[in-house]
């Protein structure tokens, strides 16, 4: 008997006595009822008529168990769709560097690699290999007008606008503050404790610095 309870309940035996299938079906429901109100409703649709009330218990209590074992996998499949970063799309100058040793399972040192190419593509574009990474950000997105041996990045638009301004303050910070906080900690410890996911993302930092770059031009001193 007690084979033949397992081969119908996903090899998990029924209790023996009827008492027992209903504390289970009081867990099933309370499990439910957070859920998933339509298969509630649908644990209502038994009787207890005839010998048969046991078997619909049964039947009750496997469906509940059912519904609250797998309503993870339920709500995965229902939950909208997320975009994913392929990183074979980041900037071919972050990418590039990274893969191999992104394939490798080296993050730290992908993501090293990447900030270093994105560094030195700056560093050819302005013509400057004078100071260090963060200070060549701040002093190249800066709205402030180029002076001597000082070019400037420059995006697009209308100068004058509050808009054009802020766009050129955010990437000064934030390609310097990619370089400070996300390409020193690469450098200088010797393991970081970065999920792939993270590493992912710096990286995916570091191809919004590098495309900023490549789409600005270059101001000079007249």
């Amino acid at each position: 008997m007690e084979a033949a309870n397992a081969d119908q309940t996903g090899g998990m035996p029924w209790p023996d006595w009827p008492q027992d299938l209903v504390i289970e079906l009081v867990r099933a429901r309370k499990i439910v009822e957070v859920c998933d109100q339509h298969a509630l409703s649908e644990l209502n649709q038994y009787n207890s008529e005839g010998l048969a009330y046991w078997q619909l218990v049964r039947l009750a209590v496997t469906e509940a168990l059912g519904h609250a074992r797998h309503a993870d996998d339920v709500d995965a499949f229902l939950r909208p769709k997320s975009p994913a970063i392929g990183a074979d799309a980041l900037h071919l100058w972050v990418w590039e560097p990274a893969a191999p040793l992104w394939a490798a399972e080296a993050h730290q040192d992908a993501v090293l690699a990447a900030a270093r190419v994105v560094n030195r593509r700056l560093q050819l574009k302005l013509g400057r290999h004078d100071i260090g990474e963060m200070d060549l950000c701040m002093q190249s997105f800066d709205p402030k007008p180029p002076t001597e041996g000082k070019p400037r990045l420059r995006f697009d638009g209308d100068v004058d606008t509050p808009t054009w301004r802020a766009r050129q303050d955010g990437a000064k910070y934030l390609s310097a503050g990619a370089f400070l906080g996300i390409r020193n900690l690469a450098a200088h410890e010797e393991q970081v404790t970065w999920t792939q996911q993270e590493a992912l993302e710096y990286m995916a930092t570091f191809s919004v610095v590098a495309r900023w770059i490549e789409e600005c031009t270059v101001e000079t001193a007249t």
